[in-house]
């Protein structure tokens, strides 16, 4: 059969681009492109050499295991060939049934047989090593480079706490098989590392692009002493040589001789009899897999009866018992179509990828959170850029790594805006902080629902009946835009609420009434400024003693307020000097909010606990523990929330717990409420 020119290039190109990406992939540890981009481009050039034989040559990528062993590394040849296994790609239960029907037909079993029974595995995300053992003694540990000849890599090897260096009551001659792999947490710790090392000014250094690509660099380190450094994992689940061993007849008997000679075995490897038993494992496995410790990408089904192995045999490199089925690939590749710039309800602005949209996970995906300015620059993300996108589970997708060598001439950095894409309001990144968030908390309709709830907590303004069902439902409906709006709402806006009767929108018109007259402290408090709890409000108002003061002051003069350092008086001065948020505050007084100020702060007389720390713990016999606390505000306290040795009083009620046992060790004085009350008396 003739082969058209098309198809002849295009397997000239595919062969090189495999030989590539094998080349970052397996020699320098640095993947180009997702394993479920390698799989789709080797299963093109699979078929179009099945399709035209004659294009099936011996340097063929599909002809190869593995990739070549890496300069620097003695070379190991394998007693017995490490040889790949088939993958079903096939996400549905039709993989496992294809696998058991191909196993019947080719051992002539006919239907109403007894079921197969099978060993059921995971298939780890990690890096295949081959352990030599002689006389119990681990003697050589390999990769399995190309399947015939692997890399020698013992010393590294050693350095796995989970690998044993001697065995009790082992063949003479023994190689096992088996994963080495990384921990998701220890992968984490890895790269949180890898940043400070950067953030240091560390030279060639850099973060991991995920799990199995940072086992893969530990194992193959030329330097043993890196290695060490890197947590490595590892699971057995073969063997290929043994010598003077005992007469095994199952895969499952040979994986429990494994575990009795102290290698770890998976607890989640199981028996299957029959094609249903191996669907059910798929599935659960499926519903498990983000939750387990470490990164899997299917499961693997054998046949349990070595005799049955044997009679199987192989085809080309790949043994007919055994197969791997895969999950939905939990990394793709795709194109970023642009950058936009998300607001939550608390004003924290995200980049956000909007993204060609791509199936990965289970699920298509069009966008990938990019966190922050710091994490895109890091990334080096820009729009038009070739990315690699990860979705486990039900975790928001992420940009995982752009691919330089597809970026476009001229992609331009992504800047962060200075102003909320939103409402216009300035947009600040704080000291220390690595995000920037809107400034105009009162106007920002994305900060709409958070600021209304905030405002009408029962700390604040304490608006009775607004909670969190009602504030969703007026804003959805458009009853609300801003908080003024809260005071204008009318019977009828109420009532044509669902689940509203006449007598609730009467109380809640009631409430929004009642909470008009209200303090200066709660006022502040319920306006939301970053950073501004209850006790700033509180020594805000006392110090200023207006509204307006606040408002007009500048950082210098907010610094003097007690307790206030640069960070909040940042804040609430930026806070009121957006035009937007000073508007609103005047349209809440046209409104009717009020309260009782002071004129002109004078210079208050000492209180009688000024400059003492108070702990409260417990139940108290008539006070609730805000009322306390307010009482001792009043009287000039400060009230902590744990007990050191700079706490002057403890009042401890009912049920006081460790604080009570941490003031008697450090011989701090203990108050019930009547000695409370003496102490706000004296």
């Amino acid at each position: 059969m003739s082969i058209p020119a098309r198809d002849q290039e295009r397997a000239d190109a595919l062969r090189e681009l495999l030989h590539h990406h094998a080349h970052q992939y397996y020699v320098l540890d640095a993947p180009e492109i997702p394993d479920a981009e390698y799989d789709k481009l080797f299963r093109e050039l699979q078929a179009l050499e099945e399709k035209y034989p004659a294009l099936l040559t011996p340097g063929s990528p599909t002809q190869r295991v593995g990739g070549k062993t890496l300069e620097g590394f003695a070379k190991v040849r394998h007693k017995v060939p490490m040889l790949s296994i088939r993958t079903e790609t096939d996400i549905e239960a039709t993989g496992a049934r294809n696998f058991d029907g191909r196993v019947r037909r080719e051992l002539g079993l006919k239907e109403g047989d007894p079921p197969i029974e099978y060993v059921a595995e995971l298939k780890f995300d990690g890096l295949a090593i081959s352990l030599r053992y002689e006389q119990g003694v681990l003697v050589q540990a390999a990769t399995r480079g190309d399947g015939e000849i692997g890399e020698d890599v013992t010393q590294n090897i050693r350095t796995v706490g989970q690998v044993p260096l001697r065995l009790r009551g082992a063949p003479p001659v023994l190689e096992v098989r088996g994963e080495v792999y990384m921990r998701r947490d220890d992968f984490e710790r890895l790269n949180e590392q890898q940043r400070e090392k950067i953030a240091r000014g560390a030279k060639n250094e850099k973060t991991f692009v995920n799990p199995r690509n940072a086992a893969a660099g530990a194992v193959r380190q030329l330097d043993p002493a890196i290695a060490r450094q890197r947590p490595l994992s590892f699971y057995a689940y073969g063997w290929g040589e043994i010598e003077g061993g005992p007469a095994f007849e199952t895969h499952h008997e040979v994986l429990q001789a494994l575990k009795g000679w102290s290698f770890p075995v998976s607890e989640r490897t199981v028996l299957a009899q029959g094609a249903e038993e191996l669907v059910a494992y798929h599935q659960a496995v499926g519903r498990e897999r983000d939750g387990l410790p470490f990164d899997i990408d299917g499961v693997v089904y054998k046949v349990n009866s070595l005799a049955l192995q044997k009679k199987l045999g192989f085809v080309t490199r790949e043994p007919r018992w055994a197969v791997a089925h895969k999950f939905p690939a939990q990394e793709q590749m795709t194109t970023v179509e642009s950058i936009d710039v998300y607001v939550g309800r608390t004003g924290k602005l995200t980049p956000v990828a909007r993204l060609q949209p791509v199936f990965v996970g289970g699920v298509t995906v069009t966008n990938a959170t990019l966190h922050n300015e710091d994490e895109v620059h890091r990334k080096d993300v820009r729009v038009g850029d070739t990315v690699i996108v990860r979705r486990a589970g039900d975790v928001i997708p992420e940009v995982v790594a752009v691919v330089p060598a597809r970026r476009a001439p001229g992609a331009k950095a992504f800047v962060m805006p200075a102003t909320c894409p939103v409402c216009g309001s300035a947009a600040v990144r704080e000291e220390g902080e690595a995000d920037h968030r809107c400034t105009g908390g009162l106007f920002c309709s994305a900060q709409r629902k958070h600021a209304i709830l905030h405002f009408a907590q029962r700390r604040a303004l304490d608006i009775e009946g607004l909670g969190e069902k009602l504030v969703d439902q007026m804003v959805d409906a458009g009853v609300i835009r801003t908080l003024p709006d809260l005071y204008r709402l009318g019977l009828a806006n109420l009532v044509a609420l669902d689940r509203m009767g006449d007598k609730s929108a009467q109380n809640v018109l009631a409430a929004l009434e009642k909470s008009k007259a209200t303090t200066l402290p709660r006022f502040l408090y319920g306006l939301g400024i970053r950073h501004v709890g209850e006790s700033t409000a509180r020594d805000l108002a006392r110090h200023f003693g207006k509204l307006d003061g606040v408002m007009d002051a500048g950082v210098e003069q907010l610094l003097q307020v007690p307790d206030v350092g640069p960070i909040v008086a940042e804040s609430v001065h930026a806070f009121f000097q957006q035009p937007h948020n000073r508007e609103v505050i005047e349209q809440l007084r046209a409104c009717g909010v009020h309260w009782e100020e002071e004129g002109e702060p004078a210079v208050q007389a000492p209180k009688p606990l000024s400059g003492k720390t108070v702990v409260l713990t417990g139940t108290l016999p008539t006070l609730s523990r805000d009322e306390a606390k307010e009482l001792l505000e009043a009287a000039g306290a400060k009230v902590a929330g744990s007990v050191s040795k700079k706490t002057d009083y403890v009042v401890a009620g009912a049920e006081a717990g460790s604080k009570l046992d941490k003031a008697r060790e450090l011989g701090v004085a203990v108050l019930d409420e009547d000695g409370l009350r003496q102490l706000l008396a004296g």
